[in-house]
């Protein structure tokens, strides 16, 4: 005779729980995502909170900069002049683009630092997290700390440079005016519209690394268009010039900081050589690329440092 062997019956597998119940247990708790966006308010605060590791992270990377190097510091001051001279040459001398523009050479000098300002700030931003893939896995803090300290270490290194332009312009015969103040709001300005592209580029380089490889070429084109070495008052003047590429010259943001710290620190550089509305353009565009360069690298904030 067999011995039949009934099998206990089994509990019945509990329905899992809503997504809305476990949302609710975890708040509960004071559970939160881990690596979850916080709200724009929220992300303000993270960085004023962390605002001594932006000016500490810049002023490290600025005097790591040129520590191997024999001059040291010395190169933030020799790089701009020597790539002036060769500007100099090639523009002032060879294609003659120093003719009709007076105090030339203040004219390009102030040009060359100002744009070297913009262009530098802007390869850091490309290269923030893609290049401090270790920092940013590491540690948790809001990331647009990085592309904001890149640019804090360039306008440090500018003011650093500042002394060597002061003298050029001195011994050049450009005298000391209550116009170089303006120099201030006009560094404030760029400083934002820096950072906010720089903020862009930088999820854009988080995202494809290889945006890094092709900045420079975008980098010097910009920098043929926006007036460093040739006056774009006098190319406006022209006739043969269409009205709409006048327009984009002279709204180029680059060209319009370049222009306004000319007409501050150099007295031969009339109002009348500005576009109109030149203040009025700065702010906007300090707007635009400040505030929309922000918002647009905080809505990936989770994703930097993953994949």
């Amino acid at each position: 005779m067999s011995q039949v062997l009934d099998t206990p019956p089994q509990p019945p597998t509990p329905a899992p729980a809503p997504a809305d119940d476990l949302a609710t247990l975890a708040a509960r708790h004071g559970l939160a995502v881990s690596g979850a966006r916080p709200s724009l308010p929220a992300y303000v605060r993270q960085l004023w909170a962390r605002r001594h590791f932006i000016t500490a992270f810049a002023t490290a990377k600025l005097t790591a900069q040129y520590s191997q190097a024999k001059l040291g510091q010395v190169w933030q001051v020799m790089t701009p002049l020597l790539n002036a001279a060769v500007y100099y040459f090639i523009f002032g001398v060879l294609l003659g683009t120093k003719h009709g523009v007076p105090d030339y050479i203040p004219f390009l000098v102030t040009g060359v630092f100002i744009w070297t300002f913009t262009q530098s700030s802007i390869m850091a931003g490309t290269r923030a997290i893609s290049g401090n893939l270790g920092l940013v896995r590491a540690l948790h803090f809001p990331r647009a700390a990085l592309p904001l300290s890149f640019c804090l270490q360039q306008l440090q290194q500018l003011l650093f440079s500042m002394g060597a332009l002061v003298v050029i312009l001195l011994c050049f015969g450009v005298p000391v005016g209550v116009s170089w103040l303006l120099a201030l709001p006009a560094l404030f300005l760029q400083f934002t519209f820096n950072a906010g592209v720089s903020m862009v580029m930088a999820r854009m380089g988080a995202k494809t690394p290889d945006i890094a490889q092709l900045m420079p070429f975008v980098l010097r084109t910009w920098m043929y268009v926006s007036g460093v070495m040739w006056s774009i008052d006098k190319l406006a003047d022209k006739d043969s010039l269409p009205r709409a590429v006048t327009i984009l010259l002279e709204t180029n943001p680059a060209a319009i900081y370049i222009d306004l710290m000319r007409f501050a620190l150099i007295d031969s550089f009339h109002a009348s050589q500005l576009p109109a509305h030149v203040w009025a353009l700065a702010v906007g565009w300090a707007l635009v690329a400040g505030v929309g360069g922000f918002i647009y690298f905080w809505k990936a904030e989770e994703t930097y440092g993953r994949g």
